[in-house]
């Protein structure tokens, strides 16, 4: 089964539409977020229905997308934030429409879970979402203004750090991405494709 062709298209649409209007609200920086990356390369995978890159930006959303939208539900409905790193979301401050254009964290694991289903998951997604991540971190933090902490370079959840020297913080990172994130929906959708086969 391949990728239907008005995903595609719709896909497409939404990144001509969001691409530059979060360009224009937040600046270039905000593509070095991992999951704004995976964004574009979500709509290389879905056009040139590649497994492997369709199945390392799943890695990259799933769990980001649902603890996002915990978050964001968490502090809609109670007043607190369980998880934290969306506070911008309830910033004044902050954009009104870049707010509203910020559900995209859960519509593309909605995508990419869609095109996984479709294509099969690729097993190398895990090392080769790693070795992305590895390469964007550093990246992020040398070209990325610092009290944007994007990636959570400077600390995690969003609030920096200085218990650590960059040095030995950033490596750290590097690891816990993979592992925190990437690893367990890699787990779950393995065991799931093993159900799925085996039913």
């Amino acid at each position: 089964m391949g990728i239907p062709r008005w995903l595609k298209l719709a896909f497409s649409l939404w990144i001509l539409g969001w691409a530059p209007t979060y360009a224009w609200l937040l600046g270039p920086q905000n593509f070095f977020w991992l999951c704004n990356l995976a964004s574009f390369l979500l709509l290389v995978g879905l056009w040139r229905e590649s497994r492997r890159l369709c199945s390392m930006q799943w890695l990259a959303v799933a769990l980001v997308g649902l603890l996002w939208g915990l978050d964001v539900a968490g502090a809609a409905l109670f007043g607190v934030h369980p998880i934290g790193g969306t506070e911008y979301m309830f910033d004044p401050e902050h954009p009104a429409l870049a707010k509203a254009l910020s559900f995209y964290h859960l519509v593309l694991p909605a995508v990419a879970g869609f095109a996984v289903w479709r294509l099969g998951y690729d097993r190398r997604a895990l090392v080769g979402q790693g070795l992305l991540t590895a390469a964007v971190i550093p990246l992020t933090y040398l070209l990325t203004e610092a009290e944007r902490n994007i990636n959570w370079v400077e600390g995690p959840f969003g609030v920096p750090q200085e218990s650590l020297p960059p040095i030995l913080y950033l490596p750290l990172l590097i690891l816990a991405w993979p592992l925190a994130l990437y690893l367990p929906v890699h787990l779950v959708t393995l065991w799931a494709g093993r159900r799925r086969y085996a039913s």
